[in-house]
């Protein structure tokens, strides 16, 4: 009887998102490598895209899923049990907030966040209108995808929400469109799958001035950025602007699936009523998904790994000098590394991952809307000298 491979199985059953995916058949996690069947270890540089902040298979996060198996899995559908869980990593994510951001509503990942956010500012402003920012990447769901800003993604799959309207990011002129006919404005702090960029110094300041004259609410994106990877714990600290709504997921299930989308009591009460049950999900706030966040927020915070980050992008951006590299930007430990085109960066990939002959690979990537740079991005307990060793690797990938 003939044998059927896990990789003919993956092309047969795994509905595929491209003709060339990676294709890397995984045994195992640890840390800041994976390493493939045949044993050989990759380096993760973009963390499972931006997952995995406190590294694979993190032993406070594992010891915090096991405690949770022992106590139940899914009771009941979000909201009606008082769950452990759930209440203690609302409570921790809280203490991480400034006042008026304490109330959170627990969903499976990022697009759920952005789809819940959507939803209350509707609900709580009585208005139709949401703003958001030319490439930008919101998710994939119809609502999050009317929110992104590029057409090449949404083409195919109009119509969707009407009533969204862009603005250019960074373009003080534009703030002008933000108006009372403006329910949200969702807006990243640090643009991520544009490239990594950052506003202008009070870019964001005047957006939240000028959502607060004309009563719309300010949605803070930090579904990247959020739980250490620039530096601070949320990147929205790093400018002093506080949102009416923040949005979560990623870097915070420790690499579990969580997402969720913080405001005020106030707020967020609209769900109570008109209708009742205004927003429901099954499996939002999962105890065992909770549980590992609350982990991995845990670590994050009283290692200081946050506090870590800076020091190792600036080490990236140090050891990263090449002609062939025409730029280095970003903040923390969210980079992009910026080549002349797509097909030099594509090939540099392949050699990293491929390790030049060596026998470490780097996992490397580009980015959905600026497909000359490469994505570096990973776990923050990444160490100096992995980084350094990183480097070395993908220098040699350019020469090569």
């Amino acid at each position: 009887m003939k044998t059927v491979t896990h990789r003919q199985l993956f092309f047969q059953h795994v509905a595929q998102t491209s003709d060339f995916p990676l294709g890397l058949e995984i045994d195992r996690s640890e840390g800041v490598f994976i390493y493939s069947t045949d044993g050989k270890p990759f380096m993760d540089l973009i963390s499972g895209i931006g997952v995995s902040n406190v590294g694979h298979r993190h032993p406070r996060v594992l010891e915090a899923i096991q405690q949770q198996l022992d106590k139940y899995l899914h009771l009941m559908v979000y909201g009606e049990y008082v769950q452990t869980p759930q209440t203690q990593l609302a409570h921790a994510l809280a203490q991480t907030l400034p006042v008026g951001l304490d109330t959170v509503y627990f969903t499976n990942s990022g697009t759920e966040a952005v789809e819940g956010a959507m939803k209350v500012a509707k609900r709580y402003t009585n208005r139709t209108e949401i703003i958001s920012c030319f490439n930008a990447y919101h998710g994939s769901t119809q609502g999050a995808l009317s929110l992104s800003g590029d057409e090449n993604f949404k083409r195919n799959y109009r119509p969707l929400l009407p009533d969204v309207r862009h603005i250019r990011p960074g373009n003080w002129d534009d703030i002008e469109k933000i108006t009372t006919r403006t329910a949200a404005v969702v807006i990243e702090v640090i643009g991520g799958e544009a490239g990594v960029r950052i506003p202008p110094a009070g870019y964001l300041q005047a957006v939240r001035q000028r959502c607060t004259e004309v009563g719309a609410l300010l949605v803070f994106d930090e579904i990247q950025t959020g739980f250490g990877r620039t530096g601070t714990f949320w990147a929205f600290e790093g400018v002093a602007v506080t949102p009416d709504i923040l949005l979560c997921a990623k870097g915070m299930g420790g690499g579990m699936p969580i997402g969720a989308f913080i405001s005020s009591a106030e707020i967020m009460s609209v769900f109570k009523n008109n209708p009742i049950l205004g927003h429901i999900t099954t499996f939002g706030g999962h105890p065992v998904s909770c549980a590992a966040s609350l982990a991995t927020l845990q670590v994050i915070r009283e290692e200081g790994l946050y506090e870590a980050a800076e020091a190792k992008g600036q080490l990236f951006k140090q050891l990263l000098t090449h002609p062939a590299i025409r730029e280095v930007r970003g903040k923390g430990l969210m980079l992009a590394v910026e080549f002349d085109s797509f097909p030099i960066l594509k090939s540099v990939i392949d050699r990293a991952i491929a390790g030049n002959g060596t026998s470490l690979g780097i996992i490397t990537d580009w980015f959905l809307f600026c497909d000359n740079s490469m994505r570096i991005a990973p776990p923050l307990v990444i160490t100096e000298e992995q980084i350094r060793e990183a480097c070395s690797i993908i220098l040699q990938a350019i020469d090569a």
